[in-house]
């Protein structure tokens, strides 16, 4: 801590303000001791007014002992704390006590003859609630919701969804000792949690996605809705195909090829869905996975929040560390290619966003969160525009793709010429149907790998890299970047 003057500069997220030690009412400060420890830590102040001007302590030594001397009397187990004088140029000394987040939660407050565990909440420090305190519990024995062992048997259940989708999307054949590795089945043939959520009558009853299409920008009338309850594959399906059949494409026929121009990415769509989906808090019994569709936007909601205030807080992606509420889930998508485990799946919302056709920066997907929930908003980055917006993108599109033509014809390569992209010799040459199939993907998703075409088009991965070769020869579509990290770039050439 440090000071300007009298007056303390905090450099703590979290934190309580005392003008004097309380040696009658020890529970007023103990219960904020016990909820800094169970939630993300924090920093008591003895010798400060609300306004952080500074009054000082008259015994700072025995109010550290008696402070010392509480907490290892009345909290179980004792968290770990650090208790520092500080003083001022004009001698006044202020006593700050840190308690870091706790790894042996819950840390309960036992006086007269009570056991309570409190948790912050905004600027209070309030008991926790059944939901809160089992939640405590789990995180202080160093479990997942998801990773706890059901009574359910694995020979009474089948997985033949997860079978087909990890044969399609993950390269390798399914074969039934995966179950154990991805901890699914437990040594002795039970399910966890997690493998609940994945065989094909799903039995958890919160495994439910709500959606909802809204006539204008608010709940008034609902056009369409859908309340599916089901395996988190089966509700990734149908909130994808929700949002797919409720939201509009555009598109304008060109000489060489349609240009669809959509609403919304299809990458960023199906990050949001997978994101809700296994990042939710399964333990909250009361509330499900919301898809809410508006003229202008799509508002995800789970229950499950990131923030420790119950007010609603912008996120920065960036600034967001990554916790895996689930890891086995999280594990399960990742090796069904769904995600990638460095937990980038907000910037790819973004990224994905970012490259269509009509985007504008005002239209980046934003995220929030309160304690209780997490929101997802992508804005529809059609709406509002008129007849003569499009045109003119078109047009725009359409001198842009005249532009590149040129500069590859104009720039030297260090390239054989065998492996140089040419400007397409067959003007009139119409695309086939699996051509135009591959350029509507990538218009919807600039990151969508050959083997996601493949299993998205029904088609091989050979003919997909054909396909992707004679469209880069023609000069229709350009890999950016590298194959793992890069993305797909649709040029329109008249």
């Amino acid at each position: 801590m440090r000071f300007e003057g009298e007056r303390l500069i905090a450099e703590c997220t979290a934190y309580d303000f005392k003008q004097e030690l309380e040696r009658k009412k020890i529970g007023k400060w103990l219960k904020s001791v016990s909820a800094f420890a169970d939630s993300e830590g924090g920093t008591l102040f003895w010798g400060l007014d609300n306004d952080m001007n500074v009054i000082g302590v008259a015994n700072a030594q025995s109010d550290m002992e008696f402070i010392s001397e509480k907490i290892n009397a009345h909290l179980d187990p004792v968290p770990v704390y650090s208790l520092n004088p500080a003083k001022t140029k004009e001698g006044k000394i202020v006593l700050a006590l840190s308690i870091p987040a706790g790894g042996q939660t819950p840390y309960y407050l036992n006086l007269d003859g009570r056991r309570v565990a409190y948790v912050r909440k905004g600027n209070e420090s309030v008991p926790a609630d059944s939901h809160e305190l089992y939640n405590l519990v789990l995180k202080g024995s160093n479990r997942s919701w998801d990773s706890l062992v059901s009574n359910e048997l694995r020979e009474k259940h089948t997985f033949n969804t997860l079978e087909r989708i990890y044969n399609e999307r993950s390269g390798a054949k399914w074969e039934e000792s995966l179950l154990e590795s991805f901890g699914l089945v437990t040594e002795d043939g039970h399910l966890t949690h997690a493998g609940l959520l994945f065989v094909d009558h799903c039995p958890i009853k919160q495994s439910r996605v709500y959606c909802t299409r809204w006539a204008g920008l608010a709940k008034t009338d609902a056009i369409n809705d859908s309340e599916y309850q089901g395996n988190l594959l089966m509700l990734l399906d149908m909130a994808k195909n929700f949002i797919k059949s409720n939201t509009a494409v555009r598109w304008y026929k060109l000489p060489d090829y349609r240009l669809n121009l959509p609403e919304y990415a299809d990458r960023a769509v199906e990050e949001m869905c997978v994101n809700h989906l296994i990042h939710r808090d399964y333990t909250e019994l009361g509330a499900e996975v919301a898809i809410n569709i508006y003229d202008d936007r799509i508002v995800t909601t789970s229950p499950g929040g990131i923030n420790s205030s119950s007010n609603l807080v912008r996120l920065n992606p960036a600034e967001i560390t990554s916790k895996r509420r689930n890891p086995i889930l999280a594990e399960v998508f990742s090796q069904l290619h769904y995600m990638e485990k460095r937990g980038s799946g907000l910037r790819k919302i973004q990224d994905a966003t970012a490259m269509l056709p009509s985007y504008k920066e005002s239209e980046l997907p934003y995220f929030e969160s309160s304690r209780e929930f997490f929101y997802t908003t992508l804005l529809n980055v059609n709406y509002g525009m008129t007849d003569a917006d499009f045109e003119s993108l078109v047009e725009e599109e359409m001198n842009h793709g005249d532009k590149h033509t040129q500069k590859e014809q104009n720039t030297p390569t260090k390239y054989p010429q065998k492996e140089q992209n040419t400007p397409r010799k067959h003007p009139q040459k119409k695309l086939g149907k699996t051509a135009q199939a591959i350029i509507d993907a990538i218009v919807g998703n600039a990151r969508i790998t050959r083997s996601e075409l493949a299993v998205l088009l029904d088609r091989s991965e050979d003919t997909i890299k054909d396909q992707l070769e004679r469209l880069q020869a023609r000069g229709i579509v350009e890999r950016v970047g590298s194959d793992r990290g890069g993305y797909w770039k649709v040029h329109i050439i008249k």
